[in-house]
């Protein structure tokens, strides 16, 4: 049963359990201290009066008295009832007693120490006599030469001290009791608080919970990273590390310190989202070589009934890697850029077909002759310069398409090409994102620009690497937008049922991680250029905007 407990309840009885401890020794410390102060002011008070009536000069006159009981007996109870002492025992140094406070003790030998009072030492002492366990001090009344011939005792019973002690107890009583309220009123503040920040579970299945959690967080496929209101990483699991580019936590790592969003090397657009707290549905961002979709919103805590709204304890973010769907993406585009060629090829081709079929009906082979001869050269001229001037044959294949796309468009698009156009060492995905993106905004600006509509391609290689700059006749980049035309989610044109501004952050990427160069330039349409080092990694990586 005490298992199923909660922490609050727990931690009352605790509580409680501490309280009435320290009430009992505290209690029981300060009642003994109290009764040997007690003791020491009875001690202190019958040292005064047996010092008094040692000093008195009857007590030395009866004791060379024939019957000093008759002299000294009278005085010593009117020494009593006005002392408040219990008993004062003048006695002879054999411990003979002349006087007490019951007659029939009278001539009985004292019963306590008298030695040091012998040695002529005054000392006080709690012993039992015949009217039970007292307080006593003895004191010795000395002649003139110094000798002791006398002693006188004066006590008070422990039973009246006592007595005067329990008058301070109903203090003490309430005091215990005024403790006990206070710290179990706290406890009781403590726990409710704890009641509703533990949602009233125990410490056993906090435990069993945490352990959970901690499976959960390195198990799952997606990355998450938990950010407090601070901006301070509470934590990020195994997943986030890997997609994020950081250092995987260990668990050894102290909670209480945990990095800020500032110290980590985390992409523009990831810190600013995770600083702004914004909630956030499948967004997606560029981090290093790897493209993710966010999902972000708050951790809310346990509604409680004294607050209006329920505490905020930070945000949530989940990330999903999306790099290989974007690259069958890229390879789906592609598909579909030659699809779109070959339709617009085969558009072109019905009509010429038309067209000669039209002028054999007519008679005019001659002219249907000449007609499908000079079609034909044309084509192969176009065939033969895109084989001869790229030797990839996906790139080939990419910029036809392209040449096709553009010619429905009306939008004339040239090829030129130095060198042997070499792209040996660099991966055909990449060349195809980076050129295949430039040559779709080029065509987009050339056809919404004025004509004449144009857009070049140059393809440059040597042994250092490869050189591809695409120039269109369309309006140009403002060059307060150039540090941000590389920005995921910018674009100038109106969004599309799929949104804008990824095709140019992909270049971006793409060309980082070749390790190459991108420079953008022109006012009278746009010019972008690329460098690619031949072999991935053979430079160091930089990009310039002017």
């Amino acid at each position: 049963m005490f298992h199923r407990w909660s922490i609050a309840r727990r931690l009352f009885v605790a509580n409680l359990l501490i309280v009435l401890a320290f009430i009992a020794v505290a209690g029981t410390a300060t009642f003994v201290d109290a009764r040997d102060r007690s003791y020491e002011e009875a001690g202190r008070r019958m040292t005064g009066v047996a010092a008094a009536v040692a000093a008195n000069p009857l007590v030395l006159q009866a004791a060379d008295h024939t019957d000093p009981s008759a002299l000294l007996q009278p005085y010593a109870l009117d020494v009593m009832a006005g002392s408040g002492a219990d008993f004062l025992t003048i006695m002879a140094p054999d411990r003979t007693r002349w006087t007490h406070p019951r007659d029939e003790e009278l001539g009985r030998p004292y019963i306590g120490s008298i030695e040091a009072s012998l040695r002529g030492e005054v000392f006080t002492e709690v012993t039992a006599g015949t009217l039970g366990p007292s307080v006593r001090t003895v004191v010795p009344v000395r002649d003139a030469a110094g000798n002791v011939k006398a002693l006188v005792a004066a006590g008070v019973t422990v039973r009246t001290v006592d007595v005067a002690l329990s008058g301070r107890l109903p203090a003490l009583l309430v005091l215990g009791l005024a403790l006990l309220v206070g710290g179990s009123l706290a406890s009781w503040l403590l726990g409710r608080y704890l009641r509703r920040v533990t949602r009233g579970w125990g410490p056993e299945q906090l435990a069993q919970l945490f352990a959970y959690y901690e499976s959960v967080l390195h198990s799952v496929r997606e990355g998450l990273i938990l950010i407090d209101t601070r901006g301070r990483v509470v934590m990020y699991n195994d997943q986030a590390a890997e997609l994020l580019g950081l250092e995987p936590r260990d668990s050894e790592d102290d909670p209480s310190r945990p990095p800020s969003l500032t110290d980590l090397p985390l992409a523009p657009s990831l810190k600013e989202l995770f600083e702004s707290g914004r909630t956030a549905h499948d967004e997606i961002h560029l981090t290093g070589p790897r493209i993710v979709v966010v999902n972000q919103g708050p951790a809310v805590g346990p509604d409680s009934p004294g607050l209006r709204r329920p505490s905020v304890f930070g945000t949530v973010a989940t990330i999903r890697d999306r790099t290989e769907i974007e690259s069958l993406g890229s390879e789906l585009e592609t598909m579909r850029t030659l699809s779109d060629a070959l339709r617009a090829q085969t558009h072109e081709h019905a009509n010429r077909l038309h067209t000669m079929v039209s002028l054999l009906e007519l008679g005019r082979t001659r002219e249907a002759l000449e007609f499908a001869t000079k079609d034909l050269e044309l084509s192969q001229q176009l065939t033969d310069e895109m084989v001869s001037s790229v030797d990839e044959p996906v790139l080939s294949a990419l910029i036809m398409g392209k040449a096709a796309e553009a010619n429905e468009r009306g939008v004339k698009l040239t090829l030129s090409t130095e060198g042997s156009a070499s792209v040996a060492g660099l991966a055909v995905q990449d060349l195809v994102t980076i050129l295949g993106n430039l040559l779709d905004n080029a065509i987009d600006a050339a056809a919404d620009g004025a004509a004449p509509r144009r857009v070049e391609l140059t393809v440059e290689s040597d042994a250092e690497g490869l050189d591809i700059t695409v120039a269109d006749s369309g309006p140009g980049v403002d060059p307060a937008a150039v540090e941000d035309i590389f920005r995921h989610g910018f674009s100038t044109k109106a969004s599309g049922p799929f949104g804008r501004g990824i095709g140019l952050a992909l270049v971006r990427q793409a060309v980082q991680r070749l390790d190459g160069t991108m420079t953008i330039t022109g006012k009278d349409g746009a010019r972008f250029h690329v460098f690619l080092p031949a072999l991935a990694g053979g430079t160091d990586k930089e990009e310039q905007f002017q």
